[in-house]
């Protein structure tokens, strides 16, 4: 009769064994394709990196939404919020130097306008990653790990990617409100935008916390 402890070490074994083998594969990927473009093998690696980095924390913007109201957990919700925090102290800083090095401000042509069509979108798109159990960041680890409803999922969030690309023109025309954009060192100046930003998550992280404790209770 088999020990079945010797079994999940033998099968514990072949797979830090393949897991190895796999990561020099892709290593060596990457090292080639820097022959051809740094940048594409920075992507590459960046990539790969970000990839594990998910999967082994089950780090999931889905459940930053659907925990609290499902188990009252808000713990990926306050990840999420960290991370946005530390982002936006990284990307003031960059956008902060190249403006006073007067360079032109990277992501600038991001700041599109603001209209229904930005609440209308944020509702229909929470409500199909909700139902779909993954944001694009979540298919995509899903795929990795062999879930295959998750490639439907992603074939059609391509499609409603491109269908609401189609029709943005649209609702930019019937349905904007601030046609511009809001670049918030514009308004508030550098130090007042990034303390804006920080103040509205750090009141969201407070609301996190109380809504878990009363959860608990």
């Amino acid at each position: 009769m088999s020990n079945p402890n010797i079994t999940h070490s033998k099968s514990s074994n072949n797979q830090f064994s393949w897991g190895i083998g796999f990561f020099f594969m892709l290593f060596a990927v990457g090292l080639l394709l820097s022959t051809y473009s740094r940048l594409i093998s920075i992507y590459w690696l960046t990539g790969i990196a970000l990839g594990y980095i998910l999967q082994r924390s089950r780090f999931c913007f889905t459940a930053a939404f659907r925990d609290p109201f499902l188990t009252g957990s808000t713990a990926i919700t306050r990840a999420v919020l960290i991370s946005l925090g530390a982002m936006t102290i990284g990307f003031a800083g960059i956008k902060f130097f190249f403006e006073t090095s007067g360079l032109p401000i990277p992501g600038q042509e991001y700041i599109q306008a603001i209209g229904l069509s930005t609440v209308v979108g944020g509702i229909l798109f929470g409500i199909g990653m909700v139902v779909a159990s993954g944001c694009a960041s979540g298919m995509l680890m899903r795929i990795g790990e062999g879930y295959q409803i998750q490639i439907i999922t992603i074939i059609f969030f391509f499609i409603g990617s491109m269908l609401g690309n189609f029709h943005l023109e649209w609702w930019n025309q019937n349905f904007v409100l601030i046609s511009e954009g809001i670049f918030l060192p514009d308004v508030f100046g550098w130090l007042g935008a990034l303390g804006v930003q920080l103040a509205v998550i750090a009141g969201l992280y407070f609301l996190a916390v109380k809504w878990e404790e009363k959860h608990d209770d």
